[in-house]
């Protein structure tokens, strides 16, 4: 009976109508209300009249009463609004700021729940209107393209039908910068961006457009730009904007292996690692993934992380967490397979003593990544196993013997341990024959 003498009022055309539309809009709060609103017969139809109405003032409320309606999360709710995309779309052009934030975040609010929403809004031309919007000057309307665009690209039919939309309009090009300038100008906005380059990234196979726009130097200068500021105090809310930033850098070098080869980069990493490690922990697996792709088959950041003197900074984060072990001892792998020089050298470091306790661990992953390590270990420096005898590294693989996934590898290293010192590995007997 209330929501309907609400409606009622709103659809008396006396003076109080804003006043009306005020009160429909407070109670517009509640789900049950919401439900029962769109329930009602010409709802719909009334609110539409007055959002498309010359009177500014009216118009503005019934907005707001939409955008409560926007967040309900029963699709039925959504799908009631169908009749009214139409319009929020044609009123980002509008005039009134907030007219446009309210249209905008209404759309992106309605684009979560329903996926009729979505298939309306395509062919209504949502992707060319925020491709327009973006070029706004307003940080408020900009983030309000990034929400937009960040939960149209989150959409199950994104990969198929919205991110090749995106990618053959203008938005790419404006996005990147917006993310770039996240330090100068508002952060809001270039986070949201960021995420909405990270979902193109990981969803879509060919990134050829936004690597032809220079992505991965314009997000690996953001990086630097991001460390050199922290010394001087992070500004609130950074680790925002440097989490989606970090996850499109490691999946465009994991996808394409292309990489400006700047030691500066490590040295980022580690950087931004010291300033957020105790109050965002989350960040630590985002920067040691990135490490292990800038690692992997790249010589180049395999020596910088050894000459830059990174190794104490890396082998600290051992034992932070469970991922952060597997994420560690991976990178260490990565630069143990290039070969003598570089497993001398990660030797030098009290290493095998750090390994030692992790042989211990119930997490058979992070079992199987050390075992893999000690095995390049031994094969490139033989004379490390002494070392590691001594310091009762063979009891520590035998109780893996009956581990059935690493039982096989527990048994590898133990023959090379047993083997006496001089005697030609398994592996050196081999290239001999083919040299």
């Amino acid at each position: 009976g209330q929501v309907l003498e609400l409606l009622r009022g709103v659809q008396r055309g006396s003076e109080d109508r804003k006043q009306s539309l005020s009160r429909l809009r407070w109670a517009l709060q509640n789900e049950d209300t919401q439900q029962k609103f769109v329930r009602l017969d010409g709802s719909i139809r009334t609110l539409t009249g007055l959002f498309t109405s010359s009177l500014a003032q009216l118009q503005l409320e019934a907005a707001r009463c939409l955008h409560e309606l926007s967040h309900s999360s029963v699709p039925a709710v959504a799908e009631a609004c169908l009749p009214v995309t139409s319009y929020l779309l044609t009123y980002l052009s509008g005039h009134s700021l907030e007219l446009t934030e309210l249209c905008l975040y209404t759309l992106g609010n309605l684009v979560v729940e329903s996926e009729a929403v979505r298939k309306q809004l395509l062919p209504q031309g949502i992707i060319p209107v925020l491709a327009s919007c973006i070029q706004s000057p307003h940080e408020a309307v900009l983030e309000g393209v990034g929400y937009v665009l960040s939960q149209l690209l989150q959409a199950k039919e994104a990969p198929t039908e919205i991110i090749p939309l995106v990618l053959d309009s203008v938005l790419p090009q404006h996005m990147l910068p917006l993310v770039c300038s996240g330090l100068k100008a508002g952060t809001g906005a270039a986070v949201e961006f960021a995420w909405c380059l990270h979902y193109i990234i990981c969803r879509h196979e060919d990134n050829t457009v936004l690597l032809a726009l220079g992505a991965v130097p314009a997000l690996t200068s953001l990086l630097l730009d991001l460390a050199s500021q922290i010394p001087q105090g992070a500004p609130e809310g950074l680790e925002l904007l440097v989490c989606p930033v970090l996850r499109c850098l490691g999946n465009l070098l994991a996808q394409t292996g292309c990489q400006g080869q700047d030691g500066r980069l490590l040295i980022a990493l580690f950087l931004i690692l010291q300033c957020f490690l105790q109050q965002h922990p989350f960040l630590l697996q985002e920067c040691l993934w990135l490490l292990n792709n800038l690692t992997a088959d790249d010589p180049f950041f395999c020596s910088a992380l050894l000459s830059l003197d990174l190794l104490p900074a890396l082998l600290q984060l051992l034992t932070c967490s469970q991922m952060a072990t597997v994420l560690v001892l991976t990178v260490l792998c990565n630069v143990a397979e290039k070969g003598a020089l570089q497993c001398q050298q990660l030797l030098q470091q009290p290493l095998l003593a750090q390994l030692l306790p992790l042989l211990t661990l119930p997490d058979p992953e992070a079992v199987g990544q050390c075992l893999e390590l000690l095995h390049l270990l031994f094969l490139h420096c033989p004379e490390a196993t002494a070392d590691f005898t001594r310091q009762g590294g063979h009891q520590a693989l035998e109780q893996h013997q009956s581990t059935p996934e690493l039982q096989e590898r527990a048994q590898a290293l133990l023959d090379m341990v047993r083997q006496p010192p001089g005697a030609p590995s398994a592996c050196q007997a081999t290239l001999t024959v083919f040299s």
